[in-house]
Formats: C-alpha cells, structure tokens, sequence
C-alpha cells in the first residue's frame, strides 16, 4: 500500500465532507463519501420514519468499498465510524463543532427538531469521538475543531503532513 487510508467523522454538519474533498483535491487521494456511495448502489435496509431518512446496510457498504480500501489512499467519509474494520485506516480524525456553530448548520439543512436535538446531544456527549476511540487504536483517534474557515485551513495543512510524512515512512 503506497498511500494511506483516512477516516473522516463527527456529528452531521461538522464539515467532513468540506474537510474531504478539499484535502482530496489537494492530495490526490480519493475521497469517498458513505452517504453518497449509499444512494448512488441503493445500499439500504430500509427507512427510519421517526427522521425521514434511510437506513445504511452497513454490510453492503463494507463489501462496496473493501477492494479500494485494500489498495489504499483513500479518505472516508461518514458520521458512524463503528461497522468498519478497524484494518482499513492508518489514522482517524473526528471532527467537532461548538453546538451553537453545528445547531445554525443542522438548522439550514432543514432537520427537523428530533433529528436536531439528537444530534446536538450527540456532539455535547462526544458519542462519535467515544465510538472512534472503541473502534481503533487509540493513538490513531485525533479530535480536530472544527467551527471557522482558518481552521479548516489548518486541518488540511495537519493533515497533509501527516500524509507526506506516511508516505515517506512507508514508502521507502
């Protein structure tokens, strides 16, 4: 494997999918995003009417994306993180936003006020960074903040180097 594989998540409305495609862009890895992968291959089991939304076959997806995961230099994308082999990611980074920032954001996307609550519940009780820390090695689980336009910048500058330097490791 020449490049390294990369699980961005965090609550809905965090800026993964920004985070992603930018830092794809950049660095030529390729970026997937789970909940576009899931509608494009109808990779359901069903549909939650409590909030309006599809429920992930969580099996299918693995089976879609385990040859691309097997090759390498890949950036995930997705808000669970626990139905993944941990074998799959070199390094995990779980993006967090102040409540007031990710409420105005979930607030624009139209969720309605159970899936709003439940998520801003999700982010004050770090349920995705908890369930990454269960899911991989520790020291491969990192938080990055996640509210202003500089620091998303910053990420990406992080998160290339870590990437250069991945590379020079393995690759030598």
């Amino acid at each position: 494997m020449k490049l390294p594989n990369i699980l961005l998540t965090g609550t809905p409305g965090v800026g993964k999918t920004t985070l992603g495609k930018e830092l794809a862009s950049r660095s030529g890895l390729k970026y997937v995003n789970v909940g576009d992968l899931a509608q494009e291959g109808q990779l359901y089991d069903g549909y939650d009417e409590e909030y309006g939304c599809p429920i992930l076959d969580e099996d299918r997806v693995v089976d879609e994306l385990e040859n691309e995961m097997r090759e390498g230099g890949v950036i995930v994308d997705y808000h669970g993180c626990d139905f993944f082999p941990e074998r799959w990611f070199h390094i995990v980074f779980v993006l967090r936003t102040d409540n007031s920032i990710l409420y105005k954001r979930l607030e624009t996307r139209g969720y309605n006020e159970k899936k709003l609550q439940d998520n801003i519940q999700c982010e004050i009780f770090q349920v995705l960074y908890e369930e990454a820390r269960a899911s991989y090695r520790e020291e491969i689980v990192h938080q990055l903040p996640s509210n202003e336009p500089e620091q998303l910048e910053d990420n990406i500058n992080q998160i290339s180097k870590w990437i250069e330097q991945w590379v020079k490791d393995h690759n030598s």
